[in-house]
């Protein structure tokens, strides 16, 4: 296991800055969120990094290698695949290798970074990747690929929708509340417990802040040795262990 991290820092990452929010916990006998800030910028996000152990960022930080050997190929007027449009292909050009592995956990696809709006905020995350000397996306230990949605389900949060229309004050009071109840060492500094309920993106970067601790730890999917070279480029969700975010505090051990 290695050495538990003193602070982790949880990016919500959108398109927009003023959408993108951040949120810093620091870890001792207790977990206390520090901070959480929404309107956030690659500057702001490069600096809080610096100023945490272990960063969980909400974003795909790759494609799949069957897509952009399509696309790259199309592009230069080259031949792509053969094969009859079907079902099978749409998949493979759709997901990543970890897309499917979280289907199996939630039971349904996670967003598709090839095919769907989320690729807007994954051609942000490709830069910051770069300006962090990130090499393997896999979880190079330091910079760790998280999603919220499945973290809440493998802690056994009830799947309560909070996004976009679905967000009300009644909504992010209760999943605040359920999440609470499951980290009852988790404290809240200044305003932050009010702040993480009047916004889904404060709500799942504290999420992501959650999931990089529990990544830091060991306590989280890795790729097996056969997807490694895969998982480096196309990117790796660090899904946490079923209930393990009971064990993310030392004082709970």
């Amino acid at each position: 296991m290695s050495q538990q991290p003193q602070r982790t820092l949880g990016v919500d990452l959108a398109s927009d800055p003023k959408n993108t929010a951040v949120c810093v916990v620091r870890w001792s006998e207790q977990a206390f969120v520090e901070k959480v800030v929404k309107g956030v910028t690659d500057e702001r996000i490069l600096a809080l990094v610096d100023e945490c152990d272990v960063t969980g960022i909400d974003s795909p930080f790759g494609w799949p290698t069957e897509f952009v050997a399509h696309l790259s190929s199309h592009h230069a007027g080259g031949e792509t695949t053969r094969a009859s449009w079907s079902k099978d292909l749409r998949e493979r050009l759709s997901y990543r290798r970890t897309d499917y592995l979280v289907k199996d956990v939630m039971g349904r696809w996670p967003l598709s970074v090839s095919t769907n709006q989320i690729a807007v905020p994954a051609l942000r995350c490709s830069g910051l990747l770069r300006r962090l000397g990130v090499v393997d996306r896999s979880g190079d230990g330091r910079v760790f690929e998280v999603y919220p949605a499945v973290a809440l389900v493998r802690w056994g949060v009830p799947q309560i929708p909070y996004k976009g229309r679905n967000m009300t004050p009644e909504s992010m009071s209760r999943l605040r509340e359920e999440l609470c109840g499951r980290a009852p060492w988790l404290r809240f500094e200044g305003a932050t417990y009010d702040q993480i309920v009047n916004s889904d993106d404060e709500f799942d970067a504290l999420v992501a802040a959650l999931a990089a601790r529990a990544a830091s730890l060991g306590f989280s999917s890795r790729p097996s040795p056969d997807d490694r070279e895969l998982a480096a480029r196309e990117g790796w969700i660090a899904v946490p262990d079923e209930g393990s975010l009971r064990v993310l505090c030392a004082g709970q051990r």
